[in-house]
Order: structure tokens, then C-alpha cells, then sequence
């Protein structure tokens, strides 16, 4: 085939295949979207969908075969004691005889029989909705009498009542609705569904142990990655207790990488603290000088970074998680902005008891506050809480910081010199160890601009 022809046909070849993908693509997004989304349900889906499935094609199969199939061949036998008690009318119409007949046809075949003379047959009555029996007995009739009738299946639950118009009178039959009707088909149905809400009660039990692990399971991560304590233990199935103590081993390693970096800073810090306080030594006995004094406060700034990485690096970590209450933890920062000499209003919504380290979360605050005074005069607080998260944000009318830029400021040491100088009093770790400290509590912190005109810090967390 030339290349030409290859161009030629290739568009069209997608095109065909193309539309029933995309028939296929939305039927499935169709039927995901209105699947439930637990597992839970899920699993009794699993369980109960076969089930529906099988009864339905036994019930209908059963319906279908059996039932029809028995009611037809009753319907038939009725039909033809009827018609052998019509020949023998027949044979002898006298009214001696029908007295004689009705007698032997009451003991004998169960028949109700009664010739009225000179009438004919009433209207026909309408079709019922479960028509089984009216359609099992009108096609005998019609089929081994071959003579007008009237048929009432509804109006007497235990008995049918047929009419048969004869020459010059009416004949009329009470049946026992049971020798023309399968009329205990129904005790396979109860049976069937009986077992079926068993099963199915057995199955969720089953699910619900099954299930009860695996939240466990889910819970005890998410409350390790809020920062919280909580004793779990695995339980549940092989695999749920796989994956259990492949947590609890996680947790384990993260906790000891913790523990040994915390000890190696506290070795940098010990260390380190030895050599500056050599050198302060030093200095004092030196002198006083214009010199010394630049070299004393280029030692107090080297301290003061050192203090401000350790805390950055070493984190709060070891600190229990506890109820706090965030309107006395916000009046507390309140009247700390107001002594510094700054207006700070603070609203709050909701119900303020949040799980959190207290001092951990103080400390963000804290930072968070300390950027603000640094760069505002006015400051607002505003914290909500809804249904899963505690948010707080920190509002002040600065000169804000390029929204191109925000992200940059959460990294260690970062200076942002153009928007705010970040050289007077600071280390460049405020606004790093207040977001380290919200993702500590599973939570993070965004920035945005403030209504007020500067820069708003929210403060996001999972309650």
C-alpha cells in the first residue's frame, strides 16, 4: 500500500473506532459516578448484586416453566370435567337429571353446578392484573368447549365462577380456586427471600468486621499525620495486617529518624553554643572598641540564627497533642500585637475547642503575628471553624508580597528584600517554621492578599 493511500484512510480509521470509546468513556463515567464510593458499600454490592441477579433468573425461570406449566395443565383438567358434566347435561337436560347431575359432580369432581333457563351471560368483567389463571382458563374453554362464556377469577378468593351458555339456558360452575390454580408457589418465594435476607444479614456482619480494621487502620494514619498520639494495634485479615504493621514499622522509622536528628542537632547546638560563648569570652576581655562592638553583634546574630535553625530543624515534635481552647489562645496573641502598639481585632465562628500542641501552634501563630507587626500597623484576626477544618487567618494592611513570590518566603533562610526586608530582626525561618508546624497537624498555610490591603496568612487545619 503507497503512502498516499495510508494518509489517505488513516483519519477515517480512528473516526470509527473513535465514537463507540467515547459511547463506552461516558457510560462508564455515568455508572462510576452513581456507584457508591466505600468500600463498605461496595462490598455489599459485591455480595448482594449475584444474589439479586440469580434469584431473578430463578423466579423467572420458576414463574415461567413450573408455574405456568402447572396451572395450565389444573386448568385443564377443571376444564375437562366441565366439559364431560356439559355432554352429560347434554345427554339429559331434564330437570330430574341436572338435580342428579349436580349431586354427583359435588362429591365426585368438587363441582358447584346450576342450569339457569332463559338467560344469558352478563358482561364481561375487565382483565385482572395478575392474569394467570383468567388466561390459563379462557383458552381451555375456548379450546375444549367451543362455546360462549363468562369467567370471575377476582370476586371469591377461594372459588371460580364460570358461565357457559348452552341451548336456551345457562350453565354455572363454582370451582375451588386450588384444583385450577398452583396457588402454593408462593411458599417457594418466601422461602427464597427468607434465605436471601439471611444471607445477607450474615454477610453484613461479616463486612462490618471486615471493614471496622481497615478504618482503623485509617484513622490511626491520620491522626499520626496530624501529629497526634493514638494506640493501635492491627486486627482484621492477613492483608489488613500486612498493611497495619507495614504502618506501625513506617511509623517507627520516621519517629527514630526524628529522635536521631533531634540528637544530632542538640550535639550541633551543644558544640556550637561552646564555640560562641569562646568567643564572647574573648571579646569581654579585649576591650570595648568600635571594632569589638560590631564583632559582639556579629556574634549575638550568629547565636540568634543558630537558636532560630535548631528550632526550625528540630521542630515540636515530642510535644502531646491535647483540646485547646482557640478564643483564650487568641486573646492571649490579641493583647501581646495591642502591648507592642498594634490595633489587632480578632472574630471568631464556631466552636473553638481544636486538637492541637499548644505550644507548637502558639509558636506559629506567634510567627505568623511577628510577620505581620513587622510590616503593618493594622491587624485582624479571623478564625471559623466548619465541619472538618479550623482555619485561621492573619490579616494586616503592609505592602503584601508579590503573588509570584509567596510560595518562595516558606523556604529556610528565603529574603524577599523588595516587598519586605526581611535583614531587620529576622532570620528568614518565621514564616518556614509556621508552615513545618501546620503540616506537622496535617494542615499547611496559604497566602494570599488582605482585604486590608497587605498580606493574609490562613492558617489551615483538620479537625
Amino acid at each position: 500500500m503507497s503512502q498516499d493511500r495510508r494518509e489517505t484512510m488513516s483519519p477515517s480509521f480512528p473516526a470509527y473506532l473513535t465514537r463507540p470509546r467515547a459511547i463506552w468513556r461516558v457510560f462508564s463515567r455515568w455508572v462510576a459516578n452513581r456507584m457508591p464510593k466505600g468500600l463498605y458499600a461496595r462490598s455489599l454490592l459485591i455480595v448482594i448484586l449475584p444474589m439479586v441477579i440469580l434469584q431473578s433468573v430463578l423466579t423467572y425461570t420458576f414463574m415461567e416453566r413450573h408455574w405456568q406449566l402447572v396451572t395450565f395443565r389444573l386448568s385443564a383438567a377443571v376444564v375437562q370435567d366441565i366439559g364431560a358434566v356439559i355432554d352429560l347435561y347434554r345427554s339429559d337436560p331434564r330437570p330430574e337429571s341436572v338435580d342428579r347431575l349436580a349431586d354427583v359432580t359435588s362429591k365426585r369432581l368438587g363441582l358447584e353446578i346450576e342450569v339457569t333457563r332463559g338467560e344469558s351471560l352478563p358482561p364481561a368483567l375487565p382483565k385482572p392484573f395478575f392474569s394467570l389463571l383468567d388466561s390459563a382458563l379462557s383458552r381451555e374453554i375456548s379450546q375444549q368447549i367451543a362455546r360462549p362464556f363468562w369467567i370471575d377469577t377476582v370476586g371469591r378468593s377461594n372459588l371460580v365462577e364460570i358461565r357457559i351458555l348452552l341451548d336456551g339456558a345457562v350453565m354455572r360452575i363454582l370451582a375451588n380456586r386450588n384444583a385450577a390454580y398452583a396457588s402454593n408457589s408462593h411458599i417457594f418465594l418466601v422461602w427464597m427471600i427468607g434465605t436471601s435476607l439471611v444471607l445477607l444479614a450474615v454477610a453484613v456482619a461479616f463486612l462490618r468486621n471486615q471493614i471496622r480494621p481497615i478504618l482503623r487502620l485509617a484513622g490511626a494514619a491520620e491522626a499520626f499525620g496530624k501529629g497526634r498520639d493514638v494506640d493501635f494495634r492491627p486486627h482484621g485479615a492477613r492483608e489488613v495486617r500486612q498493611a497495619a504493621y507495614a504502618f506501625l514499622e513506617m511509623r517507627r522509622r520516621v519517629e527514630r529518624t526524628i529522635e536521631q536528628r533531634t540528637a544530632m542537632l542538640n550535639g550541633v547546638s551543644h558544640d556550637l553554643r561552646t564555640i560562641l560563648t569562646r568567643f564572647k569570652l574573648s571579646l569581654a576581655l579585649m576591650g570595648e572598641g568600635g571594632e569589638l562592638d560590631a564583632m559582639q553583634k556579629d556574634v549575638e546574630e550568629m547565636q540568634r540564627m543558630l537558636e532560630a535553625y535548631l528550632a526550625f530543624a528540630r521542630g515540636d515534635s515530642a510535644e502531646a497533642a491535647a483540646p485547646t481552647d482557640m478564643n483564650a489562645f487568641l486573646d492571649e496573641l490579641k493583647s501581646d500585637a495591642e502591648r507592642h502598639g498594634h490595633a489587632t481585632d480578632v472574630k471568631t465562628s464556631g466552636d473553638m475547642m481544636v486538637t492541637v500542641r499548644p505550644d507548637s501552634f502558639k509558636r506559629c501563630l506567634t510567627n505568623l503575628l511577628a510577620n505581620a507587626q513587622r510590616f503593618g500597623r493594622r491587624i485582624a484576626i479571623e478564625a471559623t471553624r466548619e465541619q472538618r477544618w479550623f482555619t485561621i487567618h492573619v490579616d494586616d494592611d503592609g505592602p503584601g508580597i508579590p503573588a509570584e513570590r509567596r510560595e518562595d518566603v516558606f523556604r529556610p533562610f528565603y529574603r524577599l528584600d523588595e516587598a519586605r526586608n526581611q535583614d531587620e530582626g529576622g532570620t528568614g525561618l518565621g514564616l518556614a517554621i509556621a508552615r513545618d508546624i501546620a503540616r506537622s497537624h496535617g494542615g499547611d498555610i496559604d497566602l494570599s492578599t488582605s482585604p486590608l490591603g497587605g498580606l493574609r496568612a490562613s492558617v489551615r487545619l483538620p479537625v
